[in-house]
């Protein structure tokens, strides 16, 4: 016989209906209909008591049909809470997140009131990313207890659902109900970075930190602001900071800035006879000798090292280059240092011709031609080619504008 069993036969113990009706004293029935009651719940407790044994010996099957007698008998026993948690416990212990949802959601017809059994459902829709139900009853727990732990899991909802504005809201009400936590302060926070609003956010950290100088999940969020503001070296500032307070989350936020950090052009060289370090006047028969000849073309190639790992189609893909000559009011940096460009000048196509990505070592060769004129006179100002480049990296960032161009004179700019 099993645990469940001998605690079944134990327990049906009580008087049948038939009993009480055949009783003739308003005070007996009254009586009889108490220890009624009293024996449901002793059953209700001893099925409990043999869920609870079942499930701390990992006996979850076992646990979860206890839990669910213990519950089914007596609803309105005063564990019940704990009993639908621990029946909702057993079934996600066997990966049963359906039938855990199913047990809150069977609790809440039975006693709608109970915002323990709202919150726990909440916290599995969202583990099923269903973000609008979670929403919904985090909604209905306010309603009923408008505490600042549930307006502050009200809020976490809000965000999740992108509803900035009233999670805002949800937080200033946390801090006017306990304006000496973190809580609320963090959740507004938050907000604000979701908002891309990172000053503020920035200031929200902070008084939380103030409140609580060792709460560094807020030190961490200012690493986070500064590094989707694409100031990575305040970002890194955090960082430091952080790795001698909490290595677990230095490490993430290490993670989340190299996300965030705009790739640049580290530097470039020629891995063919370009010389693209030599200055205007450059005769073109010099870069190789096949184009001595008239109207001799010459692919030649040029490798940028990127500082982090690139989205190998976006660096492919020639139409996110260009190659034109320098133009700029600095004389110095200027094509041809400014001076009139002579009518033999090689021109290079505005597009390289091919493009290939190195994943091991984030390089991209860039291949491109240069044409010798029909009288064999042409020249060119290597130094002064600029290539530039508009991709993205593998997390979907954009170029850092201030890298992503580079020539031999000028270097990266």
């Amino acid at each position: 016989m099993s645990g469940i069993e001998s605690v079944l036969a134990n327990s049906l113990t009580w008087e049948p209906a038939t009993t009480i009706l055949d009783e003739q004293d308003a005070t007996d029935i009254l009586s009889i209909l108490a220890n009624q009651s009293d024996g449901m719940a002793e059953m209700s407790n001893e099925f409990l008591d043999s869920g609870i044994t079942s499930y701390a010996n990992g006996d979850y099957e076992e646990a979860a049909t206890a839990f669910e007698a213990a519950y089914a008998i007596d609803p309105d026993n005063d564990n019940s809470t704990q009993t639908v948690q621990y029946l909702a416990q057993s079934y996600l212990k066997l990966e049963k997140t359906g039938k855990a949802i199913e047990a809150y959601e069977k609790a809440i017809e039975q006693d709608p009131t109970n915002t323990t059994f709202r919150t726990s459902l909440a916290q599995l829709y969202i583990t099923e990313e269903r973000y609008d139900d979670a929403k919904a009853q985090y909604a209905r727990a306010v309603g009923i207890d408008d505490s600042a732990e549930n307006l502050y899991s009200y809020g976490e909802s809000l965000l999740l659902t992108e509803d900035y504005e009233d999670a805002e809201e949800q937080f200033k009400k946390v801090i006017r109900l306990e304006s000496d936590s973190t809580a609320g302060y963090y959740g507004l926070g938050k907000t604000y970075a979701e908002m891309e609003d990172y000053e503020n956010a920035i200031e929200q950290f902070e008084t939380a930190l103030e409140i609580d100088p060792e709460f560094y999940d807020a030190m961490a969020e200012i690493g986070y602001a500064y590094a989707d503001m694409g100031e990575t070296e305040l970002a890194r500032e955090v960082l430091e900071d952080l790795e001698d307070l909490d290595e677990d989350l230095a490490d993430t936020l290490e993670d989340y800035i190299d996300m965030a950090e705009a790739p640049q052009i580290s530097f470039a060289y020629s891995s063919s006879t370009f010389p693209y370090q030599m200055t205007s006047g450059y005769a073109v028969s010099a870069i190789d000798s096949y184009l001595e000849n008239a109207g001799a073309s010459k692919t030649v190639t040029m490798v940028f090292q990127f500082s982090k790992s690139m989205d190998a189609d976006t660096v492919e893909d020639v139409y996110n280059w260009s190659i034109t000559r320098s133009d700029s009011n600095n004389m110095a940096e200027d094509y041809n240092f400014g001076q009139e460009v002579p009518d033999t000048e090689a021109t290079l196509n505005y597009y390289p011709d091919s493009v290939v990505y190195d994943w091991d070592e984030a390089t991209a060769t860039v291949t491109f031609t240069i044409h010798q004129n029909e009288t064999a006179d042409a020249t060119i100002d290597p130094s002064h080619i600029v290539f530039t480049f508009d991709g993205e990296c593998v997390y979907g960032v954009s170029m850092d504008e201030d890298a992503d161009e580079y020539s031999g004179f000028s270097g990266v700019a």
